[in-house]
């Protein structure tokens, strides 16, 4: 659990990196590459690829939670892509220094976008669990970003090797704030926001507490629950049978 950090305490961590590193993990474990040195294209698990014209299999779902309480709101309002009545929701908890989450956002949102959230199949749901003070900025900026949420998440996890590497992380995220339309005032206010770094916190806080989130990416699809940076075939054998 974190210790809640003072408003100075908080920027100078994202500013300095200490002489051990910030993890950019996607668990709590600390097995994962740090920020300082990541590894080169790391990649979610190896999986068997089916034979030319199988179907691939959905995965086996990790467990169940109860989707009117997964969808109440939370201590801050959702952001989503999609319309309200599509017939499958998708609930993604992720963190900005995970390199497992920025594959995803990478190889398979694209095609998730086109294939079933343009055309109203699908909705995705994205929440807010960072594993360090880097992670927390990130999703500081894209919600100071308001109505650019979504470009600015992209933005992060595209330049994720970047800023979560550099050894002075705030000027590295300031590079990327100001293309997207941030001056120095409205940066340094967004990071020193405690409000919204209080709110972050908490919606990684229920995450865990009421919904058992341990890792990232984490889906919940119309309540399944799913864990790992999911492939495209595997979404799309998922959504396909609840269609």
């Amino acid at each position: 659990m974190y210790r809640p950090l003072s408003r100075r305490h908080f920027l100078s961590t994202v500013a300095v990196v200490s002489a051990a590193g910030i993890l950019a993990a996607c668990s709590d474990e600390g097995d994962q590459p740090s920020a300082e040195t990541p590894a080169p294209a790391e990649q979610p698990a190896a999986q068997s690829t089916p034979a030319p014209g199988a179907a691939t299999k959905a995965p086996e779902a990790a467990g169940t939670v109860d989707m009117a309480k997964l969808l109440e709101p939370g201590p801050i309002p959702d952001m989503m892509l999609g319309k309200a009545d599509a017939p499958v929701t998708i609930v993604e908890y992720a963190s900005m220094t995970c390199p497992h989450c920025a594959h995803f956002h990478e190889t398979t949102l694209p095609e998730l976008k086109t294939k079933y959230i343009d055309t109203g199949k699908a909705r995705l749901i994205l929440r807010e669990f960072p594993f360090d003070p880097r992670a927390e900025a990130g999703f500081m900026l894209a919600r100071c970003s308001k109505d650019n949420y979504f470009p600015m998440v992209n933005v992060l996890f595209q330049q994720q090797r970047t800023w979560a590497s550099a050894e002075n992380a705030r000027d590295a995220l300031l590079q990327i704030a100001k293309l997207a339309g941030f001056t120095q005032q409205s940066f340094e206010a967004c990071l020193t926001d405690q409000k919204l770094l209080d709110d972050i916190r908490a919606v990684r806080t229920r995450g865990e507490q009421e919904f058992k989130v341990d890792s990232t990416p984490t889906f919940f699809i119309n309540g399944k629950q799913y864990k790992g940076a999911l492939s495209i075939d595997e979404m799309s054998a998922i959504i396909d049978g609840m269609l």
